[in-house]
C-alpha cells in the first residue's frame, strides 16, 4: 500500500484523519497501515498470543486449584521431572502406559524403592496424566511392585518415656509431651495456633488433621504451665515483629482477603514460631513460619541417643505409645499429667 503523503490546506484542516500521523524530519506525514490491507490479501504482524504455560506450571496450577499441601506439590513435580528424564526428556504426551510401568517397575528393580515410595510415584503420574492432560491411564498390569514388608512398631516403657523426655528440655521437651500426651502428629503439633488451645477446659483443637479432617483431644495437665509461659514470650515476639513492620502469619482458604486484619492477630500466630523470617514458596512474602520438623526430630533422636535408647525412635514413636492404666486417651496417647520435665 503507497504511503499516503500530502500537503495539508485550510480546508483539510477540520477533517479528522483515518490515522495518527506520524511526522517526519522532512515534514511529511505517513499513515501507519491498518492490521488487515484487502490490496495486499494479508494481515501484518500482531501481537504474539499469549503462551501456553510449561508443563510443571500446569502441574502446579492444578494442584494449588484442588487444594493440596505444598509437600503433595514438591513431591508431584520432583516424581513428574524424573519421570521424564527417566525416557530421555520426551513429552509425557507422547508416553502412555508402556513408559509408565517401565519408570514404576525400575523404580523397585533398580532403585529398590519401599512400595509408598512407588505408590507416591504412581499418584504423582495419575495426576498428571487425568488432571494435567487430560487422558485417562489403563490397567498398569505390567508394572512390579514393590513388597510392603510387614514392620513392628517401636512401643516405649514409662520408664523409656521418661528417659527420653528428660533428655530433652525448652521448647523440645514442650513438643514432645504434646505427641506423647494430646496423642499429636508432629505436622499437627507444629501448626498449631494460639487460638486452638483451651486451659480452661483442657483441650485443643487439631485443624486438617489427617484427611483434612478437624478433632477435639485433651491438652495434658502437666505442659498447662510451661505452655503459658511459653506463650508469653511468643507474645513478646509477636510484639516486636509488628513493631518491624512485620507480623502476619499464613492464613489457610484465602481468609486473608475476607478477613485482611486477620493475620495479624494474635489467636492466628504460631504457638510454635520459627526463629527467623522466611520467604513463603509460593506468594513470596516474607512472614514467621511455625518451626521446621527437622527441629523437633534431630531434638528426639539426640534425646533417645542420650538415654540409650533404640535409633528407630522418632517423634511418632511418642504418639503410638499406649498406657491404658494411666488413663489411656482410646490408643493414641493418654493424658500427660505423670508427664514431667
Amino acid at each position: 500500500m503507497p504511503e499516503a503523503v500530502s500537503t495539508i490546506t485550510p480546508e483539510a484542516q477540520h477533517v479528522r484523519p483515518r490515522f495518527v500521523p506520524v511526522r517526519s524530519g522532512m515534514g511529511t506525514t505517513h499513515a501507519p497501515p491498518p492490521p488487515y490491507s484487502p490490496q495486499r490479501g494479508g494481515r501484518t504482524a500482531s501481537l504474539p498470543a499469549a503462551q501456553k504455560p510449561k508443563l510443571l506450571d500446569q502441574v502446579r496450577a492444578a494442584i494449588r486449584l484442588r487444594h493440596y499441601s505444598l509437600r503433595t506439590e514438591e513431591a508431584y513435580v520432583n516424581w513428574i521431572k524424573r519421570f521424564i528424564f527417566f525416557h530421555d526428556k520426551r513429552h509425557p504426551v507422547e508416553m502412555g502406559e508402556k513408559e509408565i510401568s517401565h519408570f514404576l517397575s525400575a523404580l523397585a528393580t533398580e532403585r529398590h524403592v519401599s512400595a509408598s515410595t512407588q505408590n507416591q510415584a504412581l499418584c504423582a503420574l495419575l495426576f498428571l496424566y487425568r488432571h494435567v492432560l487430560d487422558q485417562q491411564v489403563g490397567w498398569l498390569d505390567e508394572v512390579v511392585r514393590a513388597r510392603r514388608p510387614q514392620r513392628l512398631p517401636v512401643v516405649l516403657s514409662r520408664p523409656e518415656v521418661r528417659a527420653l523426655l528428660g533428655a530433652l528440655d525448652g521448647v523440645h521437651w514442650l513438643m514432645a509431651s504434646l505427641l506423647y500426651g494430646a496423642g499429636l502428629r508432629l505436622l499437627e503439633c507444629l501448626r498449631l495456633r494460639v487460638q486452638d488451645l483451651d486451659f480452661a477446659k483442657h483441650q485443643l483443637v487439631v485443624r486438617a488433621g489427617k484427611g483434612d479432617k478437624d478433632r477435639v483431644t485433651v491438652l495434658p495437665v502437666a505442659v498447662a504451665e510451661p505452655l503459658t509461659v511459653h506463650l508469653a514470650r511468643v507474645r513478646t515476639l509477636h510484639q516486636q515483629d509488628l513493631a518491624q513492620g512485620f507480623g502476619w502469619v499464613f492464613l489457610p482458604d484465602a481468609l486473608d482477603r475476607k478477613y485482611p486484619q486477620a493475620d495479624k492477630e494474635w489467636g492466628w500466630q504460631w504457638v510454635f514460631p520459627a526463629s527467623q523470617l522466611s520467604l513463603d514458596p509460593r506468594s513470596g512474602t516474607q512472614r514467621r513460619h511455625h518451626l521446621h520438623e527437622s527441629v523437633l526430630q534431630r531434638a528426639v533422636k539426640e534425646g533417645a541417643r542420650q538415654a540409650g535408647l533404640s535409633p528407630r525412635v522418632s517423634c511418632h514413636t511418642l504418639r503410638l505409645v499406649r498406657h491404658p492404666s494411666a488413663g489411656g486417651w482410646d490408643g493414641s496417647a493418654h493424658p500427660a499429667t505423670a508427664v514431667g520435665p
